[in-house]
């Protein structure tokens, strides 16, 4: 797989692509410190950022079914990254303009997702994916593990403004590195958008193991995440009364994952999908190590298990995705998901702080443990989920 040209030009794009989103409201978190943003002007960029991916999700799965993936990859990221220097100019003068723009890159963030799943099953042999999407997502997570200080020292030295076009020039590789593709898309159906798009959702329905599955997904991010996004902060503030536990916690699941991207990478489990969720249910020690009023090494070590767990069900989703789907319709059904899983992630952050302050944290973590762990046992009782694919 290493030496596919093709392969190293798709990784690259991808790998470009997630720094890039990851990289926006981190630079943005930066100008507020240096009182080139307010809080409120922050938090209004960050919606309209997420307002633009999940308006672009649905609409690119379609696109990308219709047309070259590589053609919708090359337009959603030359989107952001034209939108980058507009960004930057507007930072600290218009909100309008600025928030226009941070809507223009996240919606070029959601327009790429699904046209890169795509490609990546047109690009890579069917025996070579698991590797392919395991090494996809190392590169992600160790953006997230190395990015943060090296971000922070670069912003001792540039301006929020020059950081922002760094990001433009990231996107740009996104858009102009990743190879052309050899699948079969549908072509224009002459039906509409929404006809299509409900087309790629009957498709998802064919696949009970995939609705069982981003059920659970869908609730693990909305209520798992969600609550230890919220509660973590306050219980490493409040119980421990430093800042170390949350900085260990974040980076002992960026370190699990890790390990569990490199894990599934060669290993083949023989009930795949049991094994994927599984995994995911591991995310449940997360906000059930801040219940009690336990060592800060097993909060740490918790958020180890979680990040292990969470690549042991990323890997293999993805895979099943692209194998057990129709190629024309991989890209709406891959919208689906994203538009699914990360979509109710807002909502559910949204509504975890007046659960807390209605029903205590304790109950919140409980019931967000119970979900986490529910929720991928229920999808397992679907037949097709041992192995995310039809039981023969």
């Amino acid at each position: 797989m290493l030496r596919s040209t093709a392969f190293l030009r798709l990784w690259t794009a991808t790998t470009a692509s997630g720094i890039a989103t990851w990289a926006l409201p981190f630079v943005l978190g930066l100008a507020v410190l240096s009182r080139s943003l307010t809080a409120v002007e922050l938090g209004v960029l960050l919606a309209a950022r997420t307002a633009g991916f999940l308006a672009a999700v649905p609409v690119s799965g379609v696109l990308a079914d219709r047309y070259a993936r590589r053609q919708v990859v090359l337009v959603s990221g030359l989107t952001s990254a034209l939108a980058a220097p507009v960004l930057a100019m507007s930072v600290g003068g218009s909100l309008v303009v600025a928030g226009l723009a941070a809507a223009l890159m996240g919606a070029g963030q959601g327009a790429c997702r699904p046209a890169f799943q795509a490609l990546t099953a047109e690009v890579v042999a069917p025996d070579q994916r698991q590797r392919a999407n395991a090494a996809m997502t190392l590169s992600v997570r160790v953006t997230t593990l190395v990015a943060p200080g090296l971000t922070a020292l670069l912003a001792l030295f540039l301006t929020t403004q020059v950081l922002l076009l760094g990001i433009g020039a990231l996107w740009l590789v996104a858009a102009l590195v990743p190879p052309a593709g050899t699948g079969v898309v549908a072509g224009a159906s002459g039906s509409g958008f929404v006809a299509d798009f409900l087309d790629g959702v009957r498709e998802a329905r064919r696949h009970p193991w995939f609705l069982a599955g981003l059920g659970a997904l869908t609730a693990v991010i909305a209520t798992g995440y969600s609550a230890t996004g919220v509660v973590l902060p306050l219980v490493s503030r409040d119980r421990y009364g430093t800042e170390a536990v949350l900085a260990g916690a974040l980076t002992a699941y960026t370190l699990g994952a890790l390990a569990g991207a490199l894990l599934i990478a060669r290993w083949r489990p023989r009930f795949v999908g049991w094994t994927a969720l599984f995994g995911l249910a591991l995310y449940g020690f997360a906000p059930l190590s801040l219940l009690l009023p336990v060592h800060p090494f097993v909060v740490v070590g918790a958020y180890v298990v979680a990040g292990l767990g969470i690549e042991l069900f990323n890997v293999p989703w993805f895979t099943a995705t692209q194998r057990e789907v129709e190629p024309s319709k991989l890209a709406r059904v891959s919208s689906l998901d994203f538009l699914m899983s990360y979509g109710l992630a807002p909502v559910g952050l949204a509504l975890i702080a007046p659960a807390i302050s209605a029903f205590g944290a304790a109950a919140v973590l409980v019931a967000c443990a119970v979900i986490c762990f529910a929720a991928p046992a229920l999808a397992a009782l679907v037949p097709s989920s041992r192995d995310f694919a039809p039981r023969t």
